[in-house]
C-alpha cells in the first residue's frame, strides 16, 4: 500500500479523499437547506429561474464547503493512487444521504440503512487492499508514462469511442437509453483525472520552489483538464434532464469509477505488482461499494411493508403475533378482580329488581 509518496503520503491522500467526501456530502445539505430557507419566504424558486440563492448566506456556505471538497479531491490524487481515491467518492452520496436524514427530515428507509452500511464495508475493504502505484514524483516522469503505447492506444480508443457515442448513438438512442450519455461522461472523465493527477504532480513541484510553469506539459493538462470537464458536465446534465437522478446516479459512479480504475492500470500500472488477495480484495470492495450505492438511491422512495417479507418470515410473524395475543389474553386473565363472587351477586341482585319491575 503505498502512493506516490511512500506510505506517509498514502495516509495523507487517504485523509484528503475522506475530508473530500465529508465536505461535498455537507455542501448539498447547506445548499438544500438554503433553498428551503427561501421557499418558505416566497421567493422564486431555483427550478423556475430564480437566483434569489444568490443572497442567502447558507448556499454560498455550501458552496464553500463543496470548493474545499473538490480542492480536497484534486490534492489527493498527488498523494494516493487513483484507484483508491475514486471509489471513496461514494463516501460523499452517504454522507449526504445520512445528514438529510437527520437535518432536512428525509427518511432512509431500510434499503438506503443498508446501503451505507455496505458502502462502508466496502469503502474499508478498498483501503486494506488499495494497489500500489508505480513512483511518479515529477514531471518527467509523468511524461515518460504519458507516452507508453498502452496508454496511448487506450486514450485513442476513448475518444473514438467517445465520438461515436456522441455523433452516431446520441442522436438515435440518447433520448431513451441512459447508457449513452453517461458511458460519454464515464470515458472522458478516466482522462480528466489523468490530467488532475499530472497537475497534482506539478503543484507539489510549485510549492518546492521548482519552475514547472515553464513546462509546456503543465499548460497542455491544464487544457485537456478544462475540454474533459466541460464534455463531461455537458452530457451530465443531458443525462440527468432526460433520465431520473435515482437511475443515472448509481450508473454513473460504476461506469466512471471502472473508467478510472481501467485508466490508472494502464497509466500507473497499478495492478502489476499486486498479489492475487489484494487483487480480490479491491474488486469485492469495489463491488461492495456499487451494491450499496444502489440499493441507496435505487429503492430510495420505495416503502419497506411486512408484505415484502419472504413468505416463511411472514408465516413465523404471523405465528409470534398469535403468541403474543394468547399470552396478552392469559395475563388479562390473571388481573381479574379479586372478588369476583361479589360482582356476580349485585350482578344477579339487579337482573332480579328489572324483572319484579317488568312483572309490575
Amino acid at each position: 500500500m503505498g502512493g506516490a509518496g511512500g506510505r506517509p503520503g498514502f495516509y495523507v491522500g487517504l485523509g484528503l479523499a475522506l475530508a473530500s467526501s465529508a465536505f461535498i456530502g455537507g455542501s448539498f445539505i447547506l445548499k438544500k437547506k438554503g433553498l428551503l430557507r427561501l421557499c418558505r419566504r416566497g421567493r422564486a424558486r431555483a427550478g423556475q429561474g430564480g437566483h434569489a440563492y444568490l443572497q442567502e448566506w447558507l448556499w454560498w456556505a455550501g458552496l464553500l464547503c463543496m470548493g474545499v471538497g473538490e480542492a480536497a479531491n484534486f490534492a489527493a490524487y498527488a498523494f494516493a493512487p487513483a484507484t483508491l481515491v475514486t471509489p471513496l467518492g461514494a463516501l460523499s452520496v452517504l454522507v449526504s444521504a445520512v445528514l438529510s436524514s437527520t437535518f432536512l427530515n428525509e427518511q432512509l428507509n431500510v434499503h438506503g440503512k443498508i446501503g451505507c452500511i455496505l458502502s462502508i464495508l466496502g469503502s474499508t475493504v478498498m483501503v486494506i487492499h488499495a494497489p500500489q502505484e508505480e513512483e511518479v514524483c515529477s514531471l518527467e516522469s509523468m511524461a515518460e508514462k504519458l507516452k507508453d503505447p498502452g496508454f496511448i492506444l487506450f486514450a485513442v480508443c476513448i475518444l473514438v469511442s467517445s465520438l461515436l457515442l456522441i455523433f452516431v448513438a446520441g442522436p438515435r438512442y440518447g433520448q431513451s437509453n441512459v447508457l449513452v450519455y453517461v458511458l460519454v461522461c464515464s470515458a472522458i472523465g478516466s482522462l480528466s483525472v489523468s490530467c488532475v493527477k499530472g497537475l497534482g504532480i506539478a503543484l507539489k513541484e510549485l510549492f518546492s520552489r521548482k519552475p514547472v510553469l515553464k513546462e509546456p506539459l503543465v499548460w497542455v493538462l491544464l487544457v485537456c483538464l478544462v475540454i474533459c470537464i466541460s464534455i463531461q458536465i455537458n452530457y451530465l446534465n443531458k443525462a440527468l434532464d432526460i433520465f431520473n437522478t435515482s437511475v443515472v446516479t448509481p450508473v454513473y459512479y460504476v461506469l466512471f469509477t471502472t473508467a478510472v480504475m481501467m485508466c490508472s492500470a494502464i497509466l500507473f500500472k497499478e495492478w502489476q505488482h499486486m498479489v492475487l488477495d489484494n487483487i480480490i480484495g479491491t474488486i469485492s470492495g469495489f463491488l461492495t461499494i456499487v451494491s450499496g450505492i444502489f440499493l441507496l438511491h435505487a429503492f430510495r422512495d420505495a416503502p419497506f411493508t411486512p408484505n415484502l417479507l419472504p413468505l416463511f418470515l411472514q408465516q413465523g410473524r404471523a405465528d409470534l403475533h398469535a403468541s403474543w395475543r394468547s399470552a396478552d389474553r392469559h395475563q388479562s386473565c390473571q388481573h381479574q378482580p379479586l372478588l369476583p363472587s361479589e360482582d356476580k351477586g349485585s350482578q344477579s341482585a339487579e337482573e332480579e329488581e328489572k324483572e319484579e319491575g317488568e312483572s309490575v
